[in-house]
């Protein structure tokens, strides 16, 4: 017995249009949705110390990098020395609203390539905002430390 197959070699091509706009819709979604600031990572590096401090939950983060630029907040907006103060108040008045009235910590994280004066000018303006105040630095590993 045999049989006779029926089926026809089709040059008929694939229709990649659904597919492409699907991508198309996906990578406008991913656009729109993601932050465009190349500023979210700052290259800070902090000096170090032997202790380590303990995570605060409430916190302000103001940031110095090595050419003196300031990024305030979370979204890390640049903020010159002089509006500092202006800003540092309005964002703490925020946090103490959606926090019940709990004064935040001011989280002040300084390169250390910045010269002390400027350190000494930023620190100041954050210390008569807020009467907590913390500086980050990196603890420093006690197993690989050798004394001199």
């Amino acid at each position: 017995m045999r049989f006779k197959t029926s089926l026809k070699t089709s040059s008929a091509l694939i229709d990649l249009t659904p597919l492409v706009d699907v991508v198309f819709l996906m990578l406008i979604f991913f656009i729109i949705t993601s932050d465009i600031l190349p500023l979210k990572s700052l290259n800070i590096e902090n000096p170090t110390l032997e202790k380590d401090s303990a995570p605060l939950t409430t916190q302000l983060i103001v940031v110095m990098d090595a050419q003196n630029v300031i990024y305030l907040g979370s979204k890390k907006s640049i903020v010159d020395l002089f509006s500092l103060r202006n800003h540092l108040n309005e964002e703490i008045e925020q946090l103490k609203k959606q926090n019940h009235g709990v004064d935040p910590t001011v989280v002040l994280s300084v390169d250390r390539r910045v010269e002390y004066g400027s350190f000494l000018r930023l620190f100041s303006i954050c210390q008569e905002c807020s009467p907590k105040l913390r500086l980050v630095y990196k603890p420093i590993d006690m197993e690989n430390t050798e004394y001199f």
